[in-house]
């Protein structure tokens, strides 16, 4: 396979691309060799944009998530469905405070929590449940309001079979104990910014991959094995060397691609198909 895949970035957010820029980017990345791109959905009304630009563009894809930060937003979720019509895609109600028993069927908790399929509703289904998790850098963040919203999004991935995309940051303490209630989820860890140790922790009781970046080409970030990664931007965010202090895109994605084969030891080409496999493979696309 002689393309690459940027599996996370936000081309869809009109804050950070125009309409006109996100088609020149596209227009980029088909000569950079970059023909699938994820759009990564942060918040209801977000993931229904990425939803609909993946819809206009071959080759782009979406995912829906409520980011941890955005856990403020999770009641808005029960009123929103498909361009405002037909049944709504996520309807969450509050979890109780301390949240429901662990000993509770998967079933019943998904009753509990009135998560219908997702999949049905829409033309062009997510390919993932994300970006969702848990991040305590800010002051003032809600640890356990982020712990039930991850819990709910975890449980819609599990009831629609689809991966996540996690966003992790100072949070790990919690994270593994969080997703080993929900057996057999599969998923990404987003732009991993932690440890050797936390790392060696995910490679070896998870089968999560591990998002590499722009981050990894000026950091001291530890290096994850190939068969592990998926390449990204999180554009316009974090751009590679020698792109650092712009706006980052995925046409960027060949830049993060040679900074691994360097790091890593390989040509690029295996670099390329090792990660775009591993891309299509989690997400089926």
């Amino acid at each position: 396979m002689s393309y690459y895949i940027d599996s996370h970035c936000h081309l869809h957010d009109r804050q950070f691309f125009s309409e006109e820029e996100a088609e020149k980017v596209l227009a980029r990345c088909r000569e950079m060799g970059v023909e699938k791109i994820v759009c990564i959905g942060t918040d209801p009304e977000d993931s229904m944009v990425a939803c609909r630009f993946a819809e206009a563009h071959p080759g782009v894809y979406w995912t829906y998530g409520v980011h941890p930060e955005e856990w403020t937003t999770v009641d808005k979720i029960a009123s929103l469905g498909p361009r405002s019509a037909g049944p709504s895609i996520l309807r969450v109600v509050r979890v109780p405070r301390g949240g429901l028993p662990r000993a509770a069927a998967a079933t019943s908790r998904a009753a509990a929590l009135r998560i219908p399929s997702i999949k049905p509703f829409l033309a062009t289904p997510p390919v993932a449940i994300g970006e969702v998790g848990l991040d305590y850098h800010s002051e003032g963040h809600d640890r356990e309001a982020q712990i039930r919203l991850f819990e709910e999004m975890l449980q819609l991935a599990q009831d629609n079979d689809l991966p996540l995309s996690f966003h992790v940051r100072n949070a790990f303490s919690d994270f593994f104990p969080v997703v080993a209630n929900f057996p057999g989820v599969r998923g990404v860890v987003h732009s991993f910014t932690d440890s050797k140790k936390v790392l060696r922790r995910i490679l070896e009781t998870t089968d999560f991959y591990v998002g590499v970046n722009g981050l990894a080409t000026y950091s001291t970030l530890p290096t994850p094995p190939l068969e592990r990664i998926l390449l990204e931007t999180d554009a316009p965010f974090l751009a590679p060397v020698p792109h650092r202090g712009e706006k980052n895109d995925p046409s960027y994605i060949p830049d993060v691609a040679a900074w691994l084969a360097g790091k890593l030891e390989v040509d690029i080409d295996v670099v390329r198909d090792v990660t775009t496999r591993n891309t299509e493979k989690l997400f089926g696309i």
